[in-house]
């Protein structure tokens, strides 16, 4: 009787290890997975007067981060302000870490840069709110600022 007693709880305690073994080593690769895709930073007031050049309009952007160990698919993900201007992602992939610019006038996309190619500005002097939403339409981020001074952009 003694020795089964002694066979369970050595087995139990096995069994005990082995489950704390496999969860520590699960431990550095759920670390790794934390993370986020999310609004960095709004350049909302770019220099000088407002007269709608392009070179005026690329002053005025959005970095979206992807702070995951993974690259993100963003096609489909749109970004908003207030007003409801809309832009949506081609075919486009975030790399892990990595930052990406939206620029509201013209240009060619790149891995790092891309451009709403609007006319006029989007994002407002004094208040806004940037939204970022997946291609479901789930919310995945928002970034508002409301100020009277002469900031020029908003970290998120």
């Amino acid at each position: 009787m003694r020795n089964r007693t002694r066979t369970r709880t050595l087995a139990c305690l096995i069994t005990a290890i082995s489950a704390t073994a496999v969860t520590v080593a699960a431990t550095p690769a759920a670390q790794a997975a934390t993370g986020s895709v999310h609004l960095a930073k709004i350049y909302y007031n770019s220099p000088g007067s407002d007269r709608g050049s392009n070179s005026s309009l690329n002053a005025e952007w959005v970095t979206i981060t992807n702070s995951t160990s993974a690259a993100r698919s963003l096609k489909g993900w749109t970004l908003t302000d207030a007003s409801n201007h809309k832009y949506t992602f081609g075919t486009f992939t975030l790399g892990a870490g990595k930052t990406v610019k939206v620029h509201t006038g013209k240009g060619s996309n790149t891995s790092t840069n891309r451009f709403q190619n609007k006319s006029w500005y989007i994002w407002n002097n004094t208040k806004d709110t940037a939204t970022l939403r997946k291609s479901t339409g789930a919310k995945v981020d928002t970034c508002s600022y409301n100020t009277s001074t002469a900031v020029a952009s908003k970290t998120c």
